[in-house]
């Protein structure tokens, strides 16, 4: 039997990437829609055949029976709308950040067990094949112990800049900032490449220009347990769009740039590992195929699932990180330990 799916909020990665990735799945069927902004609910229409659309949340969730919900929203939103989902009884999807506090992350996961429903947080760049290799390179032994790694973003402007993505991401009442939509993804990766080794501490500097109050520049320093360093330099003022990662331990080193990938080991000799990715866009549509993969998994297993504990694992990794980096930046960079569950 089909899943029946809600999404909530129809913004571009709603449309242009969850709605094409739940498409590839055939026991999914995506036939109702929430968006408090009329454009966004014509676009469902224009998109989805017989949707049911809806300006409100709590009335979709009271009208429609759907067995998930796709949360897409604004950051600010989230922790609402998964806690509405969640007491509706359905399954949870939430694009990243899962939430913006500690204290909302722990109250909404104890909720999703109280209520035996799966939530897990869209973490697609462990689809992209540059990583998805390293992954693999990494877990069969090939650079031997990690000792550092580095994973940088480098953006002439914020994704979406001049249309409604733009304006959330540009505005810290509405989650936006560059550490929470770009730091949350590089904290996700370090974590799963690194077998989920928890950090330690972290020392971060945010950067905010005079015309808005939210972040558009971070550079961090973690430090994992085990003594691996991790270094990340986040910039939505970059005069060139670059992503770049690199990872070395005592047997060899992975170098990312773009697509390519190259492994170096100790005598120096190089290996092109990279893969060909799907031809896409910014919203990586093709990377949402394996979120919606693992999300369809983790009903079918249960909340108590390996998949679901591993990707609440990244998450909780990834908030703690944030919140920290904030503080550490208000203290002009001082470590600032991570606090352990």
């Amino acid at each position: 039997m089909k899943l029946r799916g809600a999404i909530s909020g129809f913004g571009e990665v709603a449309a242009r990437a969850h709605l094409p990735g739940w498409r590839m799945r055939d026991n999914i069927n995506i036939s109702v829609v929430h968006d408090p902004v009329s454009e966004r609910r014509h676009e469902a229409i224009r998109l989805i055949k017989n949707v049911r659309v809806y300006d409100d949340l709590e009335l979709m969730l009271d009208g429609e029976a759907v067995d998930f919900v796709d949360i897409a929203s604004p950051p600010a939103l989230h922790a609402d709308s998964i806690r509405a989902a969640l007491n509706a009884g359905a399954h949870v999807l939430v694009e990243k950040p899962l939430c913006l506090t500690l204290d909302d992350f722990h109250e909404l996961v104890r909720l999703a067990a109280e209520k035996r429903r799966v939530l897990i947080c869209v973490h697609n760049w462990k689809y992209a094949p540059p990583y998805a290799v390293a992954r693999i390179a990494i877990a069969a032994g090939r650079l031997g112990e990690i000792h550092f790694m580095s994973i940088d973003r480098l953006r002439t402007e914020a994704a979406g800049a001049g249309g409604a993505g733009g304006k959330w991401r540009a505005s810290a009442q509405s989650g936006g900032g560059i550490l929470v939509d770009h730091g949350w993804h590089v904290f996700y990766l370090m974590h799963w490449l690194l077998g989920g080794v928890e950090p330690v501490s972290i020392s971060a500097r945010l950067g905010s220009p005079a015309s808005r109050d939210a972040d558009d520049l971070a550079d961090a320093r973690i430090v994992f347990h085990g003594g691996t360093i991790g270094r990340s330099h986040l910039s939505w003022r970059a005069p060139v769009r670059r992503t770049s990662a690199l990872i070395y331990g005592e047997l060899g080193c992975i170098e990312i740039e773009g697509d390519r990938v190259t492994l170096t080991d100790r005598d120096g000799k190089s290996e092109d590992l990279s893969l060909p990715d799907v031809a896409d866009d910014s919203y990586h549509p093709a990377w949402f195929g394996g979120v919606a993969e693992e999300f369809e998994q983790a009903v079918a297993e249960g909340p108590d699932s390996m998949v679901a504990r591993l990707n609440l694992a990244e998450a909780s990794s990834s908030l703690k990180l944030i919140v920290a980096a904030r503080e550490s930046s208000a203290q002009n960079g001082a470590a600032v330990p991570i606090p352990r569950d």
